[in-house]
């Protein structure tokens, strides 16, 4: 039992360190200029950083100021976090809709000269004629 909660009190104690560690790293990354994510999702540039009172200017689009506390920034957005436009532009033709994509849907009747009316979501067929 004693030994359980050793290694219990182990692993706490390590992730704790772990946690201060990759704040302390962020913090260092978090300086005027740097493109960053915050806690809610907002992208943006920094544009000043108050020490004192805790306070980040993020610049989300241009003229756009956010005053936001400092510990809201979680993520410096690095060049390499980004994705390369000029890298292999390859498209990728599908017939399907990526998931959640709403289709509308298109009915197409082939005009021709012995095609009957038809109604919306049916296609005309062979044998269906129409007299004149």
């Amino acid at each position: 039992m004693l030994a359980v909660l050793a290694i219990l009190v182990f692993f706490m104690f390590r992730n704790s360190r772990k946690r201060q560690r990759e704040a302390a790293e962020l913090q260092q990354k978090v300086q005027v200029g740097a493109d960053v994510m915050t806690n809610f999702g907002v992208f943006g540039t920094i544009l000043d950083i108050d020490e004192e009172n805790n306070k980040v200017q993020l610049e989300t689009t241009p003229g756009t100021v956010l005053t936001v506390h400092r510990q809201v920034v979680t993520r410096v957005i690095d060049d390499h976090d980004t994705d390369n436009d000029d890298s292999d532009d390859t498209v990728v033709a599908t017939t399907e809709p990526a998931f959640g994509e709403r289709v509308e849907e298109t009915h197409e009747v082939e005009a021709s000269s012995d095609s009957t009316p038809t109604t919306p979501g049916t296609t005309p067929s062979k044998t269906d004629k129409v007299d004149e």
